[in-house]
């Protein structure tokens, strides 16, 4: 006798079903019948969420947003029988309507970049809801945005924070984006630090955290070399300031790689490259304070036999696997073609374990990387939004937005 699909056993529903469809997909899995709903809910918002060992989130890659679903399983380096799912797929919802340049990620809703500068969108990828956003004054590919929310449990109000600079009057004004008003306002802020457009930000706990150095004077000893003092700030979106420098456990140096990166939406995380010799650092910060800061080492590995080059400045976006000791880093790998003497790119995430563990799995070949396009700007190498994300039912309903009910 054939099984209607309602009365398959919740269990093998929930581990062989829910957890290997996309979020992006989910709302559909849940209409077919009240019983799957509920299951949803269990396995993707509940207890049994928690428990699973996948990592789920998204990225971007040639101006498309894509889903990620990353689960290892290995008993030591030399293992041949590991178990290694690596699942990427495109995103057609926002694809289909603009390309995206940057996603970043709070409390189960993303924040996403045009990449034509036009326009920001707000998204719940398990709701399937979307709210277009109109800046104040037009985008520029060099601001600098985060996503964050303030810190009240039964008001999860979520906010956008833009940098942006006018270098002809030599000004950086903040501005900041309140969903529950739909507006923006102007934020006084004045700083002696500075952030890179390329420095990637994120979201714990409802803060964005910065990596920053100090900003150099143009005194009488200008042209002196010295060391530039770097530091992690923190903005609270509750309070809507930043709070004091936060010290690093290194000192990196021009043109070394620095990225940010947090662990289940618990930890942050930071990955340090150095240049000489090349070795990566991953620091897990163990006290989480926008004024207060504590780390220990997760990982260090000489790079040179693995490699054998630096993860790019602008790229470098990673997430660890804290069970199997490993990190996975994406970036680029460069391949030389002999034959026609050209190079072949290809989107790579790179996952290394400090016990000499490496693997490398191409995502997709990027034909274009390298290349400018028509408006002059050159290709982004995959960034990753947090691998922690978890669904959210908070309802992205304010005028002009596209509301979709829960079933």
């Amino acid at each position: 006798m054939t099984k209607r699909m309602c009365q398959l056993p919740p269990k093998l529903v929930g581990e062989k079903i829910l957890t290997r469809i996309p979020i992006t997909s989910l709302r559909a899995v849940r209409s077919t019948c009240k019983l799957w709903n509920d299951l949803t809910n269990d396995w993707v918002l509940g207890k049994a969420a928690v428990t699973r060992q996948q990592f789920v989130g998204f990225m971007t890659m040639d101006s498309k947003v894509f889903s990620v679903r990353f689960h290892l399983c290995r008993k030591h380096k030399d293992d041949e029988d590991e178990l290694l799912d690596l699942s990427i797929k495109q995103v057609d919802l926002l694809n289909d309507q603009v390309e995206i340049s940057k996603v970043f990620q709070c409390d189960g809703l993303l924040l996403c970049v045009a990449k034509d500068h036009s326009r920001l969108v707000v998204w719940n990828p398990y709701l399937g809801q979307t709210k277009w956003i109109a800046p104040r004054t037009s985008l520029h590919r060099l601001d600098i945005y985060a996503f964050g929310c303030d810190d009240d449990k039964n008001n999860r109000n979520h906010k956008i924070l833009r940098f942006v600079e006018y270098p002809r009057e030599g000004l950086l004004k903040h501005e900041i984006y309140d969903l529950s008003s739909n507006s923006w306002r102007v934020l006084d802020v004045t700083s002696d630090w500075e952030i890179q457009f390329y420095q990637r930000n994120v979201s714990l706990k409802g803060n964005s955290y910065f990596f920053a150095q100090e900003k150099l004077g143009f005194g009488p000893n200008f042209m002196i070399i010295r060391e530039i003092e770097d530091f992690l700030i923190c903005f609270d979106f509750t309070r809507e300031r930043f709070g004091p420098r936060l010290p690093l456990p290194f000192h990196s140096y021009v043109e070394e790689t620095v990225t940010l990166s947090c662990v289940r939406d618990e930890q942050l995380a930071v990955l340090y490259q150095r240049l000489h010799p090349i070795t990566l650092e991953i620091w897990v910060k163990t006290k989480i304070e926008p004024d207060a800061v504590s780390w220990s080492k997760f990982l260090n590995v000489d790079m040179r036999p693995l490699t054998g080059f630096q993860f790019d400045v602008e790229a470098g976006s990673f997430f660890i696997d804290e069970k199997e000791k490993v990190v996975v880093v994406f970036d680029v790998k460069e391949k030389y073609l002999q034959p026609t003497k050209t190079f072949e790119y290809h989107h790579t995430a790179f996952i290394i374990g400090d016990d000499g563990y490496y693997k490398s799995v191409s995502l997709r070949e990027s034909p274009d990387f390298g290349k400018p396009d028509k408006t002059g700007q050159f290709p982004y190498p995959p960034l990753v939004c947090s691998l922690s994300y978890r669904p959210s039912l908070v309802q992205i309903n304010l005028p002009g937005t596209r509301k979709e009910t829960d079933d």
